[in-house]
């Protein structure tokens, strides 16, 4: 076999970069490949706005995520895939709002005796989707703006008038109905502002989806960090309580080998309040012989001192005068 170091060096480099590369795509692609879980789908009258890569629930906990959303034929597949999930042979899939803007995941409530074949999409018969407020104030407005309020009003009038003469309840109904139209056309400009504003409204939230998303995740974390803190100062009290309890149990216990030294230290104390004065004064004097003591040692290697009197003045002339 020949050596490292005679093989030729660029085979040996093309093959260890498709290892590499092999090895990266296997890391970031292995569940995909290899697969991860078991895909299922689900027939819908609608999409509703779902989207791959969207929340799969069962019971309503997370199991899995949308894979795919395509039309078949005159309905909607949604191919999805569940880890570590059971779902009966009478489930049933509704298309649910995750938030008020307009984001959506797909609810399974699992029912039935038996496992739900892969093979077998969940008809349509178990299937619902939502109603999507946003498209419908959109095609409201829509509608508003090419609706001509002022002959809508002169009709309604015209028809009333026409049946003003027929029986009392026709004619109340009429009457009615006209006045309606009348308010209807003299509110057009402000209906017609209001449809315009929500419609505005809703793009602009639609626009800002994921920032109020990313902003209500955020408010999550704040609030399970909170309830974390909370969890943390309540074992911290419990922990206070306990330490208190073994406290009280010491003293209990050795009640009888404190109560010596606690009545010495109030001998002690007693005496001490009885000494006050002099301790007082002792510490007053202290002063005055520190500071004769320091002028006494500080003069270098030798003593100056005055000692009056140590020589009576009657055995000498070195006195005579006395002190």
């Amino acid at each position: 076999m020949a050596s490292f170091s005679n093989r030729a060096p660029v085979p040996v480099a093309i093959t260890g970069l498709l290892v590499i590369l092999l090895v990266t795509v296997l890391a970031f692609n292995g569940p995909a490949i290899f697969g991860s879980g078991t895909a299922y789908q689900a027939e819908f009258a609608e999409a509703a706005g779902l989207q791959s890569g969207d929340l799969v629930t069962v019971a309503g906990v997370q199991a899995g995520r949308v894979d795919a959303v395509e039309l078949a034929g005159d309905r909607v597949l949604v191919t999805f895939t569940l880890e570590d999930a059971w779902i009966g042979d009478r489930t049933s899939a509704s298309i649910e709002i995750k938030t008020l803007l307009g984001a959506k995941f797909l609810a399974l409530d699992p029912q039935g005796d038996a496992e739900l074949d892969p093979e077998q999409p969940i008809p349509l018969a178990r299937t619902a989707s939502p109603f999507d407020v946003v498209e419908a104030f959109n095609g409201l407005s829509g509608t508003i703006e090419a609706l001509d309020t002022d002959r809508l009003a002169t009709s309604l009038t015209t028809l009333a008038d026409t049946f003003r003469d027929t029986a009392p309840e026709v004619r109340g109904a009429l009457d009615g109905l006209s006045r309606l139209s009348t308010t209807i056309a003299s509110r057009d400009e402000e209906i017609r502002r209001l449809l315009a504003g929500t419609r505005n409204l809703s793009g602009v939230l639609a626009d800002r989806g994921a920032d109020v998303e990313q902003l209500l995740s955020d408010a999550n974390l704040l609030l399970a960090e909170i309830q974390r803190r909370k969890d943390a100062i309540s074992t911290l009290l419990r922990a206070t309580q306990d330490l208190s309890a073994q406290l009280r149990g010491l003293v209990a216990d050795n009640r009888e080998q404190l109560r010596p030294t606690l009545e010495s230290l109030d001998r002690v104390a007693a005496l001490l309040e009885r000494n006050k004065n002099n301790l007082e004064k002792a510490l007053m004097l202290q002063a005055v012989f520190t500071r004769l003591f320091a002028n006494t040692v500080g003069n270098g290697r030798w003593f100056d001192n005055y000692v009056c009197a140590l020589v009576p003045p009657e055995f000498g002339p070195v006195n005579q005068g006395g002190c």
